[in-house]
């Protein structure tokens, strides 16, 4: 099972009634919750954590994971307000404001995380989870915990997010040094280790832990940095609507790709070939083109593809 642990939340997406009114509609949402739908979808065995809340909004969380397949049996139900996320879009793409302050994700004690079974056999972790605390604590606790387990990690850092830099970078630098695949956009990379050529900063950045380093460029595609050198998978070409959780199943179409080819596992990521990464890459270019050809982080199903 790819248990995918991190945040899930409501986004507020921006609609217009029939009379002309400016609105926000909830939708389920969440980097990690992302992910975790687009990985049941595809066909993956997959476990989500994170606290969730009683209200009707938690309802909706649960809901939606079991439509897609995904087991949420590692996700307490808290008394806490559910966090959620006001989504704007210029030319597409998404901007968000978070309001996240005593919620189920943000609140999380080190008494709800899970134990971390042996049918676990690969953690993903990202997003707006890994900034707050004491959530943030608590999840990199538990990608320390992982064992002999694959990790990967998609920081998909949000500067305005971030209110302590210092113990944001300090935790993802550990959590970089444990993690066997990182995602990150371009602009995710130079964050993380400034400004300078993208190709010296991947192998940089791999020279830190990680076996596997994928830097997406948006129209360019995607490629994976790794002991054989680099892969490629082109972007596919399609109309966009809106961007929101294009990053998100990317992930889950890489994961997938390379859990159906039995290579998900800390043993056989040394040895992925250029053919295997191009795959992985293909099929999360893939799943990720459909997603922005559509409102909303709306994930396809395997029989889409």
């Amino acid at each position: 099972m790819i248990l995918c642990c991190g945040e899930a939340l409501i986004d507020m997406l921006p609609r217009e009634t029939n009379a002309g009114e400016a609105v926000f509609a909830p939708y389920p949402g969440g980097a990690v919750f992302n992910t975790a739908i687009a990985l049941g979808r595809l066909g993956a065995q997959t476990g989500f954590f994170c606290p969730l809340s009683d209200d009707l909004f938690g309802e909706r969380l649960r809901d939606a994971l079991e439509a897609s397949d995904v087991d949420h049996a590692r996700c307490p139900a808290v008394d806490r307000p559910c966090t959620l996320a006001f989504v704007t879009l210029t030319d597409g793409q998404a901007r968000y404001a978070f309001y996240d302050t005593g919620t189920a994700l943000r609140d999380m004690a080190p008494l709800e995380l899970p134990t971390l079974d042996s049918d676990v056999t690969a953690l993903f972790f990202g997003g707006i989870s890994l900034v707050g605390d004491p959530c943030g604590e608590g999840f990199a606790t538990l990608c320390a915990d992982a064992g002999d387990r694959v990790v990967m990690l998609d920081p998909n850092i949000r500067p305005g997010f971030i209110r302590n830099e210092a113990t944001y970078r300090a935790r993802l630098d550990a959590m970089l040094s444990r993690a066997d695949i990182v995602k990150v956009s371009d602009e995710d990379l130079h964050w993380l280790m400034g400004a300078g050529d993208v190709t010296e900063l991947a192998q940089a950045l791999r020279e830190r832990g990680p076996t596997v380093v994928i830097v997406t460029e948006g129209a360019q595609g995607a490629r994976a940095f790794y002991a054989g050198g680099v892969a490629h998978a082109a972007a596919n070409r399609v109309e966009v609507v809106d961007t929101v959780g294009a990053g998100d199943t990317f992930n889950a179409g890489f994961l997938a790709a390379l859990d159906e080819a039995g290579l998900l596992s800390r043993s056989a990521l040394p040895d992925l070939t250029e053919d295997a990464l191009r795959a992985a890459l293909a099929l999360g270019a893939q799943v990720a083109a459909v997603t922005v050809s559509r409102a909303g982080a709306n994930p396809p199903h395997r029989h889409e593809l």
